[in-house]
């Protein structure tokens, strides 16, 4: 910005187009903007990019922002130059001549906002660079990669202790939307920031309805989700492996869904023309391995999508919190099963890291696995994991459709026999399925060569179908009380499981829900969770107007649609027909530099549409 305004209130108005700020916006930015050093924990879609945004506008000199994802930094420049601030980035995608220019507007004063990779800048020509220019901030997006112990550590990002040490003067922002209490004291620690404030905002996001469904037919029951939930929308489907993600994309494609697929077997311009065209293209889902999303600054989301168990709690939470970073309604929907657990046991058995390294894993997925079986509040367990409390929240599946227990203590003792008597008297360790045949009495040609039938715990389950046994298989798993182990997942007893097997112990267990596809939410009909869900039927219409004209300018643009304005801004616009610049201008989302990009053009859109119908 050429002439920066002295208030932050005043920048957020003037800039982003906002008349207040949310949460502890205002109190980071007021402590920052006086020099102080901030560890900054916050939801995704929260905010937390105002909070080293509008210091940098206040604050003399350029805000530096390290941030993990090299592939992103164009679409956030964009979206700021849109704003008519003057932000920049130095990475490797640019030549020499370019990354001089960038360089010499740094030293000139001429940039707010610069963005570089941890890689980057820890180099001692970045360093030197920076030692010459007038600095405002550093700001350290997903600062939880400094963990080790983390979800998503990243070895750059030790390095980036060095600020403290070479520019003592210059405040530091340290931002996550996922960290656990030991997360926390760690990225504290190793960025030299014991003498920050911490501000640690609630990590709910109401506007996310957690679902869990049974898997049985994984692609099956997501058409069938898509279809009949957000058809047309915006989304993200999450595999565990490549394979996985190029059969997901090709079924949905086939089924006239526009999927990409995204893993780190494409080459680096497959990867980058697939994102691009995710961020710039209204109802595109991406079939992606984890290498997809950090970053992802998208706010028309609609849902995010599991095919398979995450390895964590912060793992889903992140991945998860990339829908409806707008504040609209969005879902969280996996389909989770049997195979799910055996899978990530053995891979985390196979590992090559210290045996400290694995112990930390099995609790990661232990707690996600918890998450996955409570018969509570979803809502509520993924806030304890991140140690807040919280009623139950009345927007995920178990409290719209509670599940039922029961006690499950004489199936899991007769499951835990089965188990035992097959090893001690035959010699034999089987995986799930024989297992369960055993339990009902069902004849294989296993069963038949070994003879089964004459041990005493055949057919002793009879009365539990398939789906039953397979749904208490899992549920033990998780609880620990047996392990599938070997290349082939076969289940043993573990030490847990005595207190059961003598009667010590009583088990409730979830019932199945009868249903693969997981039940419908009653409080959503087909098109109710989209920006123009409240609008009536004329401003429903205008608003797809503005969404088509949003389309044309991102389009000549070259930037994603969201850069020329949210959804919710166009529904407040459709809702509220401005007639001037200065009625446009009172709309949330619609600042000073937008005004004048887009004003006469906006009112243009609105006036052809004719006046609302009385």
């Amino acid at each position: 910005m050429t002439s920066s305004p002295t208030s932050p209130v005043a920048v957020l108005d003037s800039v982003f187009g906002y008349d207040s700020f949310r949460g502890d916006q205002a109190e980071i930015i007021d402590h920052v903007v006086s020099g102080g050093d901030a560890v900054v924990l916050m939801p995704t879609g929260g905010g937390k990019s105002l909070c080293y945004q509008v210091p940098s506008l206040v604050r003399p000199g350029t805000g530096v922002v390290v941030s993990p994802l090299i592939a992103l930094m164009q679409d956030q420049v964009d979206a700021l130059a849109a704003l008519g601030v003057r932000a920049a980035f130095l990475n490797s995608t640019l030549d020499s001549r370019t990354s001089a220019a960038v360089e010499a507007d740094l030293l000139a004063g001429r940039l707010d906002l610069l963005y570089l990779a941890p890689e980057r800048l820890v180099q001692e020509r970045t360093l030197r660079l920076l030692d010459r220019a007038r600095l405002a901030l550093f700001a350290i997006d997903e600062a939880h990669c400094v963990s080790q112990w983390g979800h998503d550590f990243r070895t750059d990002y030790l390095g980036l202790s060095v600020l403290h040490e070479r520019f003592p003067t210059v405040p530091r922002i340290a931002l996550t939307a996922t960290a656990t209490r030991a997360t926390h004291e760690e990225l504290t620690s190793r960025l030299r920031m014991e003498g920050a404030r911490h501000f640690v905002a609630s990590f709910d996001r109401p506007n996310i309805r957690y679902r869990i469904v049974e898997k049985q037919q994984p692609r099956a029951q997501l058409l069938q989700f898509l279809r009949t939930e957000h058809p047309g929308d915006a989304g993200i489907v999450y595999c565990l492996s490549r394979r996985s993600v190029d059969q997901t994309a090709e079924a949905l494609r086939a089924a006239g869904i526009d999927a990409l697929a995204y893993h780190a077997g494409l080459t680096e311009q497959e990867r980058a023309e697939r994102q691009a065209r995710f961020l710039r293209e209204d109802g595109v889902v991406m079939v992606a391995t984890i290498a997809f999303g950090m970053g992802i600054d998208k706010p028309d989301v609609r849902f995010v999508a599991h095919l398979d168990l995450p390895k964590s709690v912060e793992g889903y939470y992140q991945e998860t919190g990339r829908a409806g970073r707008d504040g609209l309604p969005a879902t969280a929907w996996m389909a989770y099963g049997l195979s799910d657990v055996v899978q990530l046991r053995r891979m985390i058995d196979q590992s090559e890291g210290s045996e400290a390294h694995k112990r930390s894993q099995r609790s990661h997925l232990d707690a996600m696995l918890a998450l996955c079986e409570t018969l509570g509040c979803r809502r509520q367990q993924i806030l304890r994991y991140f140690g807040q409390d919280s009623p139950p929240c009345g927007n995920c599946d178990t409290c719209l459709e509670p599940p039922a227990g029961w006690d499950a203590t004489v199936p899991v003792q007769k499951l835990l026999s089965a188990i035992i008597r097959l090893d001690r008297e035959r010699g034999q360790r089987f995986g799930a399925g024989q297992i369960v045949d055993v339990l009902r009495g069902k004849d294989n040609p296993r069963s038949a060569q070994a003879d089964h039938a004459a041990l005493s715990v055949w057919g002793i389950g009879a009365d539990l179908d398939e789906q039953a046994w397979r749904a208490v298989i899992r549920q033990v798993l998780a609880r620990d009380l047996i392990a599938a182990v070997g290349d082939y997942g076969t289940l043993v007893v573990t030490e847990k499981a005595g207190p059961v097997l003598r009667g010590e112990e009583r088990i409730e267990l979830r019932k199945p829900s009868g249903t693969g596809a997981g039940a419908r939410s009653r409080a959503r009909g087909s098109g109710e969770r989209t920006a123009a869900a409240a609008l009536s039927g004329a401003e429903a219409e205008l608003f797809e107007r503005l969404r088509a004209w949003r389309a044309r300018q991102a389009k000549e643009q070259g930037v994603p649609a969201y850069v020329v304005f949210a959804d919710a801004t166009l529904a407040g616009i459709a809702e509220s027909r401005p007639a001037t610049l200065g009625e446009l201008r009172g709309i949330s989302g619609v600042g000073d530099k937008k005004l004048e990009l887009y004003g006469e053009s906006v009112l243009g859109v609105v006036g052809a549409a004719g006046p609302e119908p009385s």
